[in-house]
């Protein structure tokens, strides 16, 4: 899983443009990681990916970031065969972080956005290991189709204040932050999406669009079985011309020795 993340300085613009931001996001993270795996040096294959937004910290501060499930293998379109990476690396992070810094600003000064500054010259990319994957999809998933907070981790609501539960990142304990009850509906509403705006997208073998190549991954990994049996031809009664029940077959009396 790869997570790139949009440094301290940026976030007002991103706050203030969303829209043109987050695509900017996507669009920076997915070429990045899609250039990484054509290269022969690291895959020199087609890579597939999954795409997801977040915009908030476990605490609710507004700290937009991408999270990224990039499969340990990709296409090799030329040869039609798939290319597995060797071990637990995918990719240098830093090298990742430097190239995705570069085309991010890129085009943002392509469109037009107002850059402020100073940006900083190391942006923070973390690309690790989890395994086949499914424990991440498990933890994206819970923030696809529900708020940013559950009811359950809202402890008090009283004279005005609203007191929450979240877990620490770095240390993995649950902590508490009370705040007045406008400040908290303020760090809910900040990470409303604009409207119409897709949170999640398919790269790749994964695309929509790519149903042929995803089919043929499917078929060299084993994961479906596409071929249909045939059916048996029938062994009629000379008699009533019903079908027979075969229960083994005999060597002709004229064959044998």
């Amino acid at each position: 899983m790869a997570t790139f993340t949009l440094p301290y300085e940026l976030r007002a613009l991103a706050w203030h443009h969303q829209t043109a931001t987050y695509n900017i996001l996507f669009a920076a993270a997915s070429s990045t990681l899609k250039d990484f795996g054509l290269n022969p040096k690291h895959l020199g294959a087609d890579i597939g990916m999954t795409a997801v937004l977040h915009t908030n910290t476990r605490c609710l501060d507004y700290h937009p970031h991408l999270h990224v499930i990039v499969p340990g293998g990709g296409v090799d379109r030329a040869k039609r065969q798939w290319k597995k990476k060797n071990g637990q690396y995918l990719f240098n992070a830093f090298a990742l972080a430097k190239v995705f810094r570069a085309r991010f600003l890129a085009t943002m000064n392509a469109t037009g956005l107002p850059i402020p500054g100073p940006v900083p010259n190391q942006w923070v990319v973390d690309c690790k290991h989890v395994g086949k994957g499914e424990p991440a999809l498990q933890y994206l998933s819970r923030y696809l189709y529900r708020g940013v907070i559950s009811e359950k981790n809202i402890i008090t609501n009283q004279e005005g204040q609203v007191t929450f539960r979240y877990v620490e990142g770095n240390t993995g304990k649950s902590q508490t932050r009370t705040l007045n009850g406008e400040d908290f509906l303020w760090l809910v509403l900040q990470h409303v999406l604009p409207r119409g705006f897709r949170r999640v997208r398919d790269y790749g073998f994964l695309h929509g669009k790519a149903k042929k190549w995803l089919s043929l991954v499917q078929l060299i990994l084993n994961v479906i079985n596409t071929r249909i049996p045939r059916p048996r031809p029938a062994f009629k009664c000379p008699k009533c011309q019903s079908p027979m029940q075969i229960l083994s077959f005999g060597t002709p009396a004229w064959q044998s020795g």
